[in-house]
């Protein structure tokens, strides 16, 4: 189904074959617009401010500024456009750091072209997508022991009322459309989601649907 208004993208990454062939890509849907493209983390930064994307493709490894530091940053200033990391590298580090930053998806160049226009979508409307190997790494990340030895309970302190968010956040509602449902304000879902974050050990919303779903905290 095509959206009524395109999805507005940024393409970043310093080969400009990738950046080329991603073009071509997204010339094929009616509902994607490529509205700019840069060559590294502070370029993007920069064409944010000047373009207001919904979505960014973004590379990680790049010069000037590295794409994890580039996602933290735009995030911090432009919490409403989302960034999907885009990268040959499948290092456990750099799949935490990536989520942790605040990328919503995490996906290999080797992506298929359905499974990118997929994310993209997905993307848009605050809803996470994870490359399996991904998906793993953030896995294998909440199962660390503790220092007893023995794994962690995630979410056994968070509220009935958490518990509810948290389950809203695992079928893909954003904080307005969540505020709206339990008849209270944006602001009060928002400090809900932090304690969630908080109390899960996570740094995203990402990581926090991810550990719900490998714990059965959410249906």
């Amino acid at each position: 189904m095509t959206a009524s208004v395109p999805i507005r993208i940024l393409l970043v990454d310093d080969h400009d074959m990738v950046r080329r062939g991603l073009a071509v890509f997204l010339m094929a849907f009616d509902d994607f617009a490529l509205v700019g493209e840069a060559v590294n983390g502070q370029e993007a930064l920069d064409r944010c401010s000047e373009l207001r994307p919904d979505v960014i493709l973004m590379d990680l490894m790049m010069p000037v500024v590295d794409g994890v530091t580039a996602i933290r940053r735009i995030r911090e200033a432009f919490p409403g456009t989302q960034i999907i990391a885009l990268t040959s590298f499948s290092d456990e580090k750099l799949v935490e750091d990536a989520m942790q930053a605040g990328a919503i998806g995490y996906l290999f160049k080797n992506a298929t072209v359905d499974e990118l226009a997929a994310a993209i979508r997905a993307a848009r409307v605050g809803l996470p997508t994870l490359a399996p190997e991904a998906t793993r790494v953030l896995i294998r990340r909440t199962l660390q022991p503790n220092r007893a030895g023995q794994p962690e309970a995630p979410g056994h302190d968070l509220t009935d009322r958490e518990r509810v968010v948290l389950q809203l956040l695992v079928e893909g509602h954003s904080n307005p459309e969540i505020a709206d449902r339990l008849s209270v304000s944006r602001s009060t879902i928002k400090t809900h989601v932090s304690h969630i974050l908080e109390k899960l050990g996570v740094g995203s919303r990402l990581e926090a649907v991810t550990l719900a779903i490998r714990h059965k905290l959410a249906a």
